[in-house]
């Protein structure tokens, strides 16, 4: 076959990204507002509970994914790449606008999370047939030895996506009050209405690509596969590489991404307790410096090989993740509060008059006659009962304060150097997820043979991101809730299966560069 012209991969590249893109939005900005859908969609009176059943929801959509990928493979393998991956994106976008617009539990009660759930979980099948047809896609237009570099930009898309969905966020957010935004029919439900107008814009522009070449040169020799889940999985030689990339690369290439981009950030507002904004501040400054580095190390795959680049991101995960979460956990709760007129205490505390000691208590007053005092040690909070002095001394200070025994926690805003020490950690850990995810796509598509590329590459891929992967948010999460005495106790679990994967890997992978994919 012809190889397909630079000019021409970049219209196959940019088309297949910009809907890949949307999905993952689609698919992450109920993650990035876990918190704030918790007290919509779940009774009041236990947020952890509240938290747990929302991380759940959000698994749920992970789980189904393989799924989507038997489903949507095998459509693709049999139809073809680009109506399957179209048929995806109308499904996501659909059903991501569909969750902007339920009612909360107040109004419906326990009808609202059901509703969620299944709607999260058509995003899931539709997320499951997304990823395969796209990658398959642009690899089967790649020319030969640049499909490491081209299948990376498709890679980039899952963390843009990531990054669109903080940066909508941030720009509703900043322009309404925090009452505003966590109303019941609040501003948090924008990015989910906003959904709708980017899936248009991307199915204008996909119903213009043409087919892949190989296969449409497969039907036209009438050579696609007529069953490509039978093929794929009852063909022992077939399945072997379909489990050998589950085990031994694609379920630690999962763990990483999700450690390394949303656990971070769930760490950091849940954990950490860094304020809203700055907490997704951190995290697009992060994503944005590391983006690069999926196409680096997607280029340097067609070099040296996919391997070995894929397995080093997995093992610096495995011995840095401790350090670099207790770094920020210790760093924020020793030098967070040095800068006391930038700390949000609450959503009404707007601003701060002054702040006394006494004894070992921190008091400060704020502008609506509201006093917050914490203990020196252990950061534990007490809102004080409304006052009506605005304090000017010691002795008015003390005498006036009623003292309340319901705790609150404040929200931290970290100093500028401190901000830019997190987005450093934070962007390292990306810079793993860059290392196996950069690769994959063409590792996988490499694996296969064309005729159910679709159906057999995908598999692996939504098993080993959707279920081990993630799972990641949900199972620390709980982990952390259950033993409560070490706030870094949920990372086992990544750790434990990136350590696994990487033993697999390295005894059983082969160093693959560039395979003909042309069979």
């Amino acid at each position: 076959m012809t190889n397909t012209s630079g000019k021409g991969i970049g219209k196959v590249i940019f088309s297949s990204s910009l809907g890949t893109l949307i999905e993952w939005y689609d698919f992450y900005i109920f993650g990035m507002l876990a918190k704030t859908i918790s007290a919509e969609f779940f009774p009041e009176g236990n947020d952890t509970a509240a938290l747990l059943s929302t991380l759940a929801i959000f698994a749920a959509g992970f789980i189904v994914r393989p799924f989507g990928a038997l489903v949507f493979g095998r459509l693709g393998d049999l139809i073809g790449r680009k109506s399957t991956f179209l048929l995806t994106l109308v499904l996501m976008g659909t059903s991501t606008f569909l969750i902007g617009l339920v009612p909360g539990y107040k109004s419906i009660g326990m009808a609202a999370p059901l509703l969620v759930l299944l709607l999260r979980l058509i995003q899931g099948l539709a997320l499951g047939g997304e990823y395969g047809g796209a990658a398959t896609y642009v690899a089967e237009h790649a020319p030969a030895g640049r499909r490491g570099y081209y299948t990376s930009w498709i890679q980039t898309t899952a963390t843009l996506g990531l990054f669109v969905a903080l940066g909508v966020i941030m720009v509703v957010k900043s322009n309404m009050s925090d009452a505003d935004f966590t109303a019941e029919w609040g501003g948090w439900r924008w990015p989910f209405w906003i959904s709708i107008l980017l899936v248009g814009v991307s199915v204008y522009i996909r119903l213009k690509m043409k087919e892949s070449p190989l296969f449409s040169k497969l039907k036209a020799e009438n050579k696609t596969s007529v069953n490509p889940l039978k093929e794929s999985f009852g063909h022992r030689e077939n399945f072997k590489m379909v489990l050998l990339a589950l085990f031994g690369a694609v379920m630690g290439q999962g763990v990483i991404w999700y450690t390394g981009q949303f656990y971070a950030q769930s760490f950091l507002e849940n954990t950490v307790k860094i304020e809203f904004m700055q907490n997704r501040e951190i995290l697009l400054w992060s994503i944005a410096l590391a983006t690069p580095f999926f196409v680096v190390f997607g280029w340097l795959s067609d070099k040296v090989g996919r391997k070995w680049i894929m397995l080093t991101g997995m093992l610096l995960g495995v011995l840095l993740y401790r350090p670099i979460f207790g770094t920020m956990l210790k760093d924020a709760d020793a030098k967070a509060w040095v800068q006391q007129d930038n700390m949000v205490i609450s959503a009404d505390a707007t601003t701060i008059i002054k702040t006394d000691t006494l004894a070992n208590d921190k008091f400060i007053v704020l502008a609506n006659h509201y006093a917050i005092r914490w203990a020196t040690a252990g950061n534990t909070f007490f809102v004080e009962n409304r006052v009506d002095t605005v304090f000017r001394g010691r002795d008015v200070f003390t005498t006036s304060i009623k003292r309340d025994t319901k705790p609150i926690y404040a929200d931290k805003v970290l100093s500028p150097a401190l901000k830019w020490k997190f987005i450093f950690l934070i962007w390292l850990m990306i810079v793993f997820v860059t290392m196996v995810y950069g690769p994959i796509a063409a590792f996988l598509v490499e694996l296969f043979p064309t005729k159910i590329r679709y159906t057999s590459m995908s598999l692996p891929y939504h098993i080993g991101n959707g279920v081990f992967g993630g799972l990641v948010p949900f199972i620390a999460t709980l982990l952390s809730t259950t033993f409560v005495h070490d706030p870094l106790v949920g990372l086992w679990y990544p750790i434990g299966v990136a350590a696994l994967c990487f033993v697999i890997g390295a005894l059983y992978l082969n160093n693959r560069v560039d395979k003909n994919v042309n069979d």
